[in-house]
């Protein structure tokens, strides 16, 4: 008899029964590479109306760490936001709103941010992109909004060029300075600080924990 079971969590099967030889294997399934993901679009794609101009291969590089379930989401709130539409093809437009949405969550056009909150996000938002722009070692700046989502007042999304196997403290010292450039920017600008950079700090502070 050969029992096979698929978990998202390691920590879910008993030591005492991988040592009791009642789990011979554990076999590790990684996340896919930009390769992988660049086929995986493609297969979450079939019986879909793609528009030609649609680059997979681009897409790739913009999701590095999705898994195979996060690509099917994607195409299928794709698909979606397309019907809802009227649009007769999914394009790069839908595609990437539906990438915002798997990280962020939907937009919230009700949430109604005065001129000063929407400014202060503006520079706060931007002062994360200017890291990601001139920073030898961060991430690559893929976009930037400060269309609410979730608890969000905005997001910069930043990937890296190229799937890492392993990070050097240089590039991690780039993620804790990018991740503290919102604050700074606020601080430069309106010589204050608001509660938007409560998540950066709490991400920073656990890149740093990790670190040591």
């Amino acid at each position: 008899i050969i029992v096979i079971a698929a978990t998202n969590r390691d920590d879910v099967l008993d030591p005492a029964l991988l040592r009791a030889g009642r789990f011979d294997r554990k076999i590790t399934v990684s996340l896919p590479d930009r390769k992988g993901r660049e086929e995986i679009f493609k297969v979450h794609s079939r019986n879909k109306n793609i528009d030609p101009s649609v680059d997979f291969a681009q897409i790739a590089k913009r999701t590095v760490g999705f898994s195979g379930a996060d690509i099917e989401n994607i195409m299928n709130e794709a698909a979606i936001l397309c019907v809802r539409q009227n649009k007769p093809v999914i394009t790069v437009a839908e595609i990437d709103e539906a990438i915002d949405r798997r990280i962020a969550g939907p937009a919230k056009s009700s949430r109604s941010l005065n001129e000063h909150e929407r400014n202060v996000i503006a520079h706060h938002e931007a002062g994360h992109a200017i890291i990601g722009l001139k920073h030898p070692h961060s991430d690559k700046v893929q976009k930037i909004t400060i269309v609410p989502r979730g608890n969000t007042g905005g997001h910069v999304r930043m990937t890296p060029e190229e799937d890492r196997f392993i990070l050097t403290k240089k590039e991690l010292q780039a993620r804790i300075v990018g991740y503290l450039g919102g604050r700074s920017s606020e601080e430069t600008f309106f010589d204050d600080i608001s509660t938007g950079a409560q998540n950066d700090i709490e991400v920073a502070t656990q890149i740093a924990r990790m670190m040591v």
